[in-house]
């Protein structure tokens, strides 16, 4: 059975597809059963498949859960895996790109997050996503990091109060921007503030602010926040993080590193469908 969240994504991948511009063709392409395989060409950690699954399943496809035990798996390039099927022609033909899209969108991010994750639990620091995701793809986007071994930082901007820059220009200051947010009513919303240098993180140890973002400071500038954190406060690190440079922010007394580009910056990953009578 499609999930329904997944399924509600689907119905509108299809049709932006404009399927039903030309019922002639789709109702005349033949239904005998092809043989498929899915070819992992690249090293990578293979998700997305409930929505690879969900796509094919939304044309009429039926006996496909198997797939689903592959969804979380770590293939080398150098294995040459093929992942074997069965579908009727026309569901294949009707469905590949879209199934596929999802599936090499998804496996792209889960890949070069958990790139990411295997370098920073060295130091159990966590590393985290953000809202920069494709619109219509936050879901799936979303799922992915997780399946990297990444954590989501928030779904939506209401699972956890940001106060940024323009609330703080907005409002007069950090402590205006607070008192907005905490008169809210949202009795078990977070508040999360982004500060962007020491007298800023002064004032919010002053204010007793749980959760910090030090945005855009410099590892010298983060062993400085450190030495006067407080028990009761959670240090984020975000700001032009990337492979190369994410050891020197692996630092004692941070506790996460969010990273807009595992999003939207993942590298693909190549996969292939390949079909046959």
């Amino acid at each position: 059975m499609i999930d329904n969240a997944i399924k509600t994504d689907i119905e509108r991948y299809f049709q932006e597809d404009d399927l039903g511009r030309n019922p002639f063709y789709i109702s005349n392409l033949p239904s005998e059963t092809v043989k498929c395989e899915l070819k992992l060409k690249d090293d990578l950690i293979l998700s997305g498949l409930p929505w690879f699954v969900s796509a094919f399943q939304y044309l009429g496809a039926k006996n496909l859960e198997g797939l689903l035990e592959f969804e979380g798996k770590t293939f080398k390039k150098s294995d040459g895996a093929i992942i074997k099927f069965e579908l009727p022609f026309n569901i294949a033909l009707t469905g590949e790109r879209i199934a596929l899209n999802l599936l090499q969108h998804s496996s792209s991010i889960a890949t070069y997050t958990n790139q990411f994750v295997e370098i920073a639990k060295l130091k159990n620091i966590k590393i985290l996503d953000t809202r920069k995701t494709t619109p219509g793809l936050r879901g799936l986007e979303k799922y992915s990091v997780r399946q990297g071994g990444g954590y989501n930082h928030r779904l939506g901007q209401t699972d956890m109060w940001m106060i940024k820059d323009n609330h703080k220009s907005f409002f007069g200051g950090v402590e205006q921007a607070l008192d907005f947010f905490k008169s809210q009513g949202g009795f078990y919303t977070p508040i999360e503030l982004e500060v962007h240098d020491l007298d800023e993180l002064i004032q919010a140890i002053e204010l007793k602010v749980g959760h910090v973002m030090l945005d855009n400071f410099s590892p010298e500038d983060i062993k400085k926040a450190i030495e006067v954190k407080p028990d009761f406060m959670t240090y984020e690190v975000s700001g032009g993080v990337n492979l190369k440079t994410l050891e020197t922010y692996l630092i004692e007394g941070v506790d996460a590193i969010s990273i807009g580009r595992i999003t939207y910056g993942a590298p693909p990953v190549d996969i292939s469908l390949k079909y046959k009578k």
